[in-house]
């Protein structure tokens, strides 16, 4: 019998999204058809846009960093050096502050927003534009309270920051409007009280983000390994308690799960399906630090697909999903409603079965090629793609109102 804290993993996740996934494929589900004959389309348009974009190049994980990277320009790196960090605890406590807060600032700024960068001269959308933006405000300072270290984010200023100060780090006005603006700055402000208070993952000396980087290492194997299941249990652990209030059972804040009526069990979990969407992209982003540090990281695989409106749309847009209601598109939905929830676990289940068609093409194998990588090579690029060949504005197949904590 599965207990509620066991929803707090990506094991869960998998589970249930492939439970969902067999029910979509015996008819049995309310709101999608599912057809897998038309999934081999899919890898092969998977396939044509990583060739597109890396060619031979060895494919590097979905995770924060790239949108750092926007415009090909390596930010942190630069950032870094100009700063003198060369110790490698100093480093990692700072890669892991700008991403912590920057992911927490990546859900969905809908399809009116930009971001103009003085440095460059470019102007950036979506999340290229949320990565940019973050980061500029990481390096002026914004989340530090001590002049002295400005790389860094810290619990006191985190706990006082304001929509404001974000509204002008973004670059808000009325004629660029931002969706769910207030959403991240309580996620923000939530976050630092988290930090001050959890002196146990966060730090003794300093209580910032960034000292989740030496509880990571704290959980490393005999041999100096990590495993990214067990930095997202951590992650989920220890930001648990910032998201805004939704499901609690038992005493347990369960975060990004919802409720499906398909999902029947003989136990507390009946009815309940998790997704962890930002945690698990903040894991895949909390790799890449330990790997550049030295730190071995190991079964990869052990994460899920992320349900977002790219990798979900994808599946749309080819017709893998197939909507019950022909009015679906033209609806506005909440993340809470049933066939949003349908809509993500299936995508979770179908990006396992479209990375093994991938690789089966390609004569790769997990090891050669993670699910961090096919998603970022891949079908988030992929879904992106094809939104842009059927949506004049590029925007995702369904409308989704968004808090600022979920897409």
């Amino acid at each position: 019998m599965a207990s509620i804290p066991s929803l707090l993993s990506a094991s869960a996740v998998r589970e249930r999204a492939n439970r969902l996934l067999d029910l979509g494929i015996a008819g049995e589900l309310d709101h999608f058809a599912v057809d897998l004959d038309r999934l081999p389309a899919v890898a092969d348009y998977v396939i044509e846009t990583m060739r597109e974009n890396y060619g031979d190049r060895d494919i590097p994980f979905h995770a924060r960093w790239r949108h750092f990277e926007a415009g090909q320009i390596d930010r942190f790196g630069g950032l870094v050096d100009a700063a003198g960090i060369t110790d490698p605890f100093a480093f990692g406590r700072a890669a892991y502050d700008l991403a912590i807060v920057s992911v927490l600032l990546d859900a969905g700024a809908g399809p009116d927003w930009r971001y103009h960068e003085a440095m460059t001269g470019e102007t950036f959308s979506r999340s290229e534009g949320l990565g940019v933006a973050s980061f500029a405000m990481f390096a002026s300072g914004l989340f530090s309270q001590d002049p002295a270290d400005p790389l860094r984010a810290d619990a006191a200023a985190l706990a006082v920051l304001e929509a404001a100060d974000l509204a002008e780090g973004f670059q808000v006005s009325p004629e660029n409007p931002m969706v769910g603006l207030e959403g991240r700055a309580k996620l923000l402000n939530a976050l630092g009280r988290v930090v001050a208070d959890r002196a146990d993952l966060f730090g003794t000396d300093e209580a910032r983000p960034g000292g989740l980087f030496d509880a990571v290492l704290a959980t490393a194997d005999e041999d100096g390994r990590v495993s990214a299941p067990k930095i997202l249990e951590l992650v989920l652990e220890a930001l648990g308690p910032i998201w805004p209030s939704r499901l609690l059972r038992e005493g347990v804040a369960l975060g990004d799960t919802w409720e499906h009526r398909k999902l029947i069990t003989d136990d507390a979990t009946s009815g309940l399906m998790p997704f962890h969407k930002l945690s698990q992209w903040l894991t895949y982003s909390l790799i890449e630090p330990l790997l550049w540090t030295g730190v071995e990281v190991i079964d990869l695989d052990g994460l899920t697909g992320l349900p977002e409106y790219r990798n979900g749309g994808l599946f749309l847009d080819f017709g893998v999903l197939v909507p019950r209601d022909s009015a679906a598109f033209a609806r506005r939905w909440k993340a809470e409603d049933e066939f949003i929830v349908e809509w993500r676990a299936l995508t979770v289940a179908l990006l396992d079965r479209t990375a093994a068609l991938i690789r089966e093409t390609l004569g790769r194998d997990a090891e050669t090629l993670p699910l961090a990588k096919v998603l970022e090579g891949g079908t988030w690029a992929a879904g992106r793609r094809i939104a842009r060949e059927k949506r004049a504005d590029g925007g995702p197949p369904l409308m989704i109102e968004s808090d600022g904590t979920v897409f």
